[in-house]
């Protein structure tokens, strides 16, 4: 444990704790106490309003907790009660997001700061509960900031950096906190938990931008808008989503000052001097950093990088971070049907960009739908063919039983 640490320990600033990343989750939000709580349970999410709902009935938090009869009437009272100047948390999986995907643009249109449990799970048909990304990559353009979390750790700090980045003046925009589906959200793992008095001084008071019950400044929400002002209002919106970057960077950096812990929009693993690296998100990270120290003890120069952030994509860092590399393999938790997996198309995407300066070959992977395991043989494989140059054109597709050709 370093000074500062300790020092906060002794302080009782912090503790520490065996849960879950649901469980963290539904922690952060009882310490937050946002105004307003909507939500309607599916799994894997379900525990994060069940643990609420305790803390509600035990008189722990003064929520408005809010019980709908679906998962679309949960997203829409959350966006009613946010535009009014609350402060507002949610969350949900799967088919339970995909049914709110209409009101998702409309609440980061309004600019309503919600900050949004996802815990990532598959969508069906066939019907699967195990994890994938299917059910968050559908709304990467739907306005919302992205944040993918390792463990439950980054989980409960990752809620309390959202409530200041989604309500930042320069942002206001909603945010998904995403967490894998029974691996992060489920798993048990020591916690570090911030005192409540700590966290209520992190966090401070929302102070609502034009919020729609200042009756003294009235304002309207919802309005029809012809093409003389939509397009307006959007690169508005869209100038919101750019500047997270930089005001995560500020909220971490004070984050860190409290709990020694920081949260890059990259997490770059033994990158510098290495010639090949692994581009992964959430909670597999693990894997593909046990086997790039694997293969540095054989002389093999191995790396890893975490995209933490999705949504604004860190295009800048991801690009100067690969620069030179002779070889990158993104591992996608998600397919995308007729095109390019999302985090593949989005490295591909921000290396194009500095060409200039080398090409640098990627190649696309796809892993771990419907919650299969990523193993390391599998991740040895993949650096091996890296090495090899033989990744071939299109996805390759890792730990499929396929008899029909196609899968490696």
């Amino acid at each position: 444990m370093g000074s500062a640490e300790a020092v906060l320990f002794e302080d009782k600033r912090l503790r520490r704790e065996m849960t879950s990343g649901n469980m963290a989750f539904a922690e952060a939000m009882r310490q937050i106490n946002p105004d307003v709580v909507a939500a309607y349970p599916i799994t894997p999410s379900t525990e994060i309003p069940m643990k609420f709902a305790e803390f509600v009935a035990n008189g722990l938090v003064d929520t408005e907790y809010i019980t709908v009869e679906s998962e679309h009437s949960a997203i829409t009272a959350c966006v009613g009660a946010s535009v009014s100047g609350a402060r507002v948390m949610t969350a949900s999986s799967a088919n339970g997001v995909a049914l709110m995907h209409e009101i998702f643009p409309i609440a980061a249109a309004f600019r309503a700061p919600i900050v949004f449990g996802l815990v990532n799970r598959s969508l069906g048909a066939p019907v699967n509960i195990n994890c994938d990304h299917s059910d968050s990559m559908p709304e990467r353009d739907s306005g919302w900031i992205q944040i993918y979390c390792e463990d439950a750790q980054e989980v409960y700090d990752t809620a309390l950096l959202s409530i200041r980045l989604a309500e930042h003046k320069d942002v206001l925009t909603p945010i998904f906190v995403c967490q894998d589906g029974f691996i992060t959200s489920h798993c048990y793992e020591p916690v570090e938990f911030l005192s409540d008095e700590a966290v209520k001084e992190f966090v401070g008071l929302r102070e609502a931008v034009y919020p729609l019950l200042d009756v003294d400044n009235p304002v309207s929400y919802g309005s029809f808008v012809t093409s003389e002002y939509y397009f307006e209002i959007k690169r508005n919106q869209i100038e919101g989503m750019n500047n997270a970057i930089r005001v995560d960077g500020e909220i971490s950096g004070d984050l860190a000052r409290l709990t020694g812990r920081e949260y890059p929009p990259l997490d770059c693993y033994r990158t510098d001097d290495a010639d090949y690296v692994a581009v992964i998100m959430s909670s597999a990270t693990g894997v593909v950093k046990d086997v790039a120290d694997e293969l540095r003890a054989r002389g093999i120069k191995a790396g890893c990088i975490r995209v933490r952030m999705f949504r604004p994509f860190p295009s800048k860092e991801i690009s100067a971070a690969l620069s030179g590399k002779k070889g990158v393999a993104v591992l996608d938790r998600s397919a995308s049907p007729g095109g390019v997996s999302p985090l593949a198309a989005e490295v591909k995407s921000a290396l194009y960009m500095s060409c200039r300066d080398g090409f640098v070959p990627v190649f696309e992977f796809i892993y771990g739908l419907g919650g299969r395991d990523l193993f390391p043989d599998d991740v040895k494989a993949v650096f091996e063919k890296l090495r090899a140059g033989n990744c071939g054109c299109g996805a390759s597709y890792i730990g499929l039983r396929d008899k029909m050709g196609g899968g490696d």
